[in-house]
């Protein structure tokens, strides 16, 4: 383990729906970096949660019905916060985050509060779709915070836990990450981003587009 990567220092929180192919992989892999891991299972229906390693520093939350990342990420960072774990990070459970490069995120925490995966250098590897969402919204959060956002959508972040209360999100869909980089810049907190490659397989994103776009509005005017 990283010298940097001490006892009681570095959990990961990762939220799942439906992730059976991969969730084990992605713990297992995650435990070489980190101390804790948080796992927080939005009401999936399928294998996902026979599928987590049962160990004593891999914990995992439930929710009896499908809620939405936000709110699943509230859980677990309510969870770190509880723990007394210094740093934060927070990575998806599909595979396209890759750990080792936690230490990295871990290491720009040294002059930030806040550290966002920039994916964008990358966009030729990124569904259309999806690239066309990025760019839009990370170019009104841009003007809306008065700072350059590389990549909103990105969930692959890190956070000095100290700082988490102050951007907790209320809102229960994946327009949180967006609302959590509002309330950041708000506080005046110290945001930097972190170049990660794009990773993107055959799976059926989660997202839903409408829902998103309208979730972003209202984040967007607050």
């Amino acid at each position: 383990m990283n010298s940097t990567l001490r006892k009681n220092n570095v959990c990961v929180v990762i939220p799942f729906y439906n992730e059976e192919k991969t969730i084990k992989k992605i713990i297992e892999e995650t435990l070489n970096y980190v101390d804790l891991i948080i796992c927080i299972d939005d009401g999936s229906n399928d294998g996902s949660l026979n599928k987590v390693p049962e160990k004593e520093n891999v914990l995992v939350l439930k929710n009896n019905v499908n809620r939405g990342k936000g709110y699943s990420l509230k859980r677990g960072f309510e969870k770190s916060i509880e723990s007394n774990i210094r740093y934060t990070i927070t990575l998806d459970a599909d595979l396209q985050h890759l750990p080792e490069y936690i230490p990295a995120f871990i290491e720009k925490l040294n002059s930030s509060d806040m550290v966002i995966g920039n994916r964008m250098d990358n966009l030729h590897k990124m569904p259309f779709q999806r690239r066309m969402s990025n760019i839009i919204t990370s170019k009104l959060l841009s003007v809306k915070t008065k700072m350059k956002i590389f990549d909103s959508q990105c969930g692959y972040r890190s956070f000095r836990t100290e700082i988490l209360n102050l951007i907790l999100p209320t809102f229960d869909g994946f327009e949180a990450e967006s609302e959590m980089i509002v309330k950041a810049t708000n506080n005046n907190l110290r945001i930097d981003f972190i170049s990660i490659p794009t990773i993107y397989g055959s799976e059926k994103s989660k997202m839903r587009p409408f829902q998103t776009i309208k979730g972003f509005i209202k984040v967007f005017l607050t």
